[in-house]
């Protein structure tokens, strides 16, 4: 509900605050007195396209405020929690115009943009007039109002997750498809490069081990006799013999000297076991330099083939055997392939067989929904003097989508015998603004949490079809909100909150304000609406009449 409105140099309003009650508020002033720039303001701070020249001339900036009571359940607290902004009982948004034309928002004291402004007043405000594209003159929004009437809440959340699952099981199919044809393309290549190197068997970092023992292998001629002669300078014939006469002869003497050689033998045995490491450690690379001319060749045989098909597959040789396994993995997905593509053309079988049944029971339910919505038209036409009108919802096959297989269109015929035909190009403005007043009084019990604001909507009428569109405006707002800018009577008297319109010229500068009204204040406002100009005596009962 729209509590408050505060306005601050916009347009021809220096400063103004309004205070909004549940129920029928009524705006009634004489034309030209500033009712628009109310609206215009609201729009304004609700982020709607209006006005670019709002700032009032002279200011620096133009400010407006407006703020709400949210109920617990109210859509707007969503739209808040996705945007990250703080929600709570009380929403406040407030916008700034300046005198350069830039625009800044704020939602409950935080930035917000232009995009999350339109999208959290969607929630709170309806307004609607004669040249209302938000609602009947817009084709779009007739199944809107369809399912709102009909309460197609569940079912149509049912539609929006089977067409989700179907768009998701089409692109998981379409791709494996697109990827069978991609590995089909390129089967022949795969089968023999996954051949060629399955029968060469690279392994990683067999390549550096090759080239290794290949070197070792070909450098084993030039060094194996330097190291064989280096085997016997250390052995017995060499300098094992002398060391071991050496101990032996030390060893002999020892006890003679009472422990003097101990040092000598101690550091003797140790060059004996050094000696001995060395050679042991001489033979095993001699024994390693010790191969066949047939092992070299089929050592270099190997290692050629390994960088060759590195080569011819644009790869390293260590990376070989990832790359054979990579086509083993395709392979293995192309044989496979057939079975995992009947799946998921089996699954999207399912899903549009799915969406084909939650689209059809929409559909039917839309049809029966539809008789119903055309007969409380035509309950709600009478009484607005429309009784020949003929309101029909009409349903059409349409291209499948997130809200089915259908499309919605409202049409009329305003008079017997007459050809009906879509609301815009047979209504009247008059006309249109009752169709509408008529669509609001069937949709009432739907539960809308927005304020609903009319402006003229009356226009054109008077009379007792005036006061048949003032009761159900008071039937609207009964249980909620509806801002009523009116220049009826009939229309006004049926207000629970009533405000007056003027403009007045302050220092040589016209300015607009709201005035609350009153009872006896009402009543020289009804009758100024009723006899002009000059309020006599019998407007005033007249007046007192449509307040009782």
């Amino acid at each position: 509900m729209l509590r408050g409105l505060d306005i601050r140099d916009m347009l021809i309003i220096d400063r103004l605050e309004l205070m909004f009650q549940p129920g029928l508020n009524v705006l009634t002033g004489e034309t030209g007195a500033g009712k628009s720039i109310l609206l215009d303001s609201l729009g304004f701070v609700l982020g709607w396209r209006g006005r670019a020249e709002l700032v009032r001339s002279g200011a620096a900036q133009g400010e407006v405020t407006a703020w709400f009571d949210l109920g617990p359940d109210h859509p707007a607290h969503r739209v808040l929690e996705e945007a990250g902004l703080p929600g709570g009982e009380e929403l406040i948004l407030r916008r700034i115009n300046t005198a350069e034309g830039r625009k800044t928002a704020w939602i409950n004291d935080r930035r917000a943009s232009g995009e999350v402004l339109r999208e959290v007043s969607e929630t709170l405000v309806e307004l609607h007039g004669q040249h209302d594209d938000r609602g009947l003159l817009n084709p779009r929004g007739h199944m809107a109002v369809l399912d709102e009437f009909a309460g197609h809440g569940a079912k149509q959340a049912s539609v929006r997750a089977a067409w989700r699952a179907l768009r998701a099981a089409e692109a998981a199919y379409a791709a494996a498809v697109a990827e069978q044809a991609a590995l089909a393309e390129e089967e022949e290549f795969l089968r023999h490069a996954a051949a060629e190197i399955g029968k060469l068997a690279p392994e990683a970092g067999e390549e550096v081990v090759l080239d290794t023992k290949r070197r070792m292998m070909q450098a084993a001629d030039r060094v194996r006799e330097d190291i064989a002669n280096a085997q016997t300078a250390l052995g017995a014939q060499g300098a094992e013999g002398p060391m071991l006469d050496a101990l032996r002869w030390l060893d002999g003497a020892a006890e003679a000297t009472e422990g003097a050689l101990d040092g000598p033998l101690e550091a003797l045995g140790r060059a004996m076991d050094a000696l001995a490491e060395a050679e042991a450690g001489v033979g095993s690379v001699l024994d390693a330099l010790s191969f066949d001319a047939s092992d070299l060749e089929a050592t270099e045989e190997r290692l050629f083939a390994l960088r060759a098909l590195a080569r011819k597959h644009e790869v390293l040789p260590d990376e070989l055997a990832a790359l054979g396994a990579e086509y083993d993995a395709k392979l293995q997905a192309l044989d496979g392939g057939v079975g995992a593509t009947a799946a998921l053309e089996k699954a999207l079988v399912d899903a549009r067989a799915a969406y084909r049944a939650a689209a059809e029971g929409l559909t039917a339910s839309r049809r029966k929904a539809a008789g119903k919505l055309d007969k409380a038209m035509g309950r709600e036409l009478a009484p607005l003097k429309m009784e020949r009108a003929v309101f029909t919802t009409e349903i059409a096959e349409a291209t499948a989508g997130p809200e089915g297989v259908d499309a919605v269109s409202f049409t009329v015929a305003t008079n017997p015998g007459a050809p009906s035909g879509p609301l815009a190009k047979i209504a009247s403005g008059g006309e249109l603004s009752r169709f509408l007043l008529a669509l609001k009084v069937c949709l009432s019990g739907t539960g809308t949490s927005r304020c609903m604001i009319f402006d003229e909507i009356d226009r054109g009428v008077g009379g007792a079809t005036a006061d048949a569109v003032g009761r159900r405006l008071a039937e609207l707002a009964d249980g909620g909100q509806v801002l009523v800018v009116t220049h009826s009577p009939q229309v006004a008297a049926l207000g629970q909150h009533h405000w007056r319109v003027e403009k007045q010229v302050k220092k040589g500068m016209t300015l607009s304000t709201v005035v609350p009204l009153a009872e006896a204040e009402r009543v020289d406002e009804l009758a100024r609406m009723l006899s002009g100009d000059t309020v006599t005596d019998e407007a005033r009962a007249a007046a007192r009449a449509l307040l009782s």
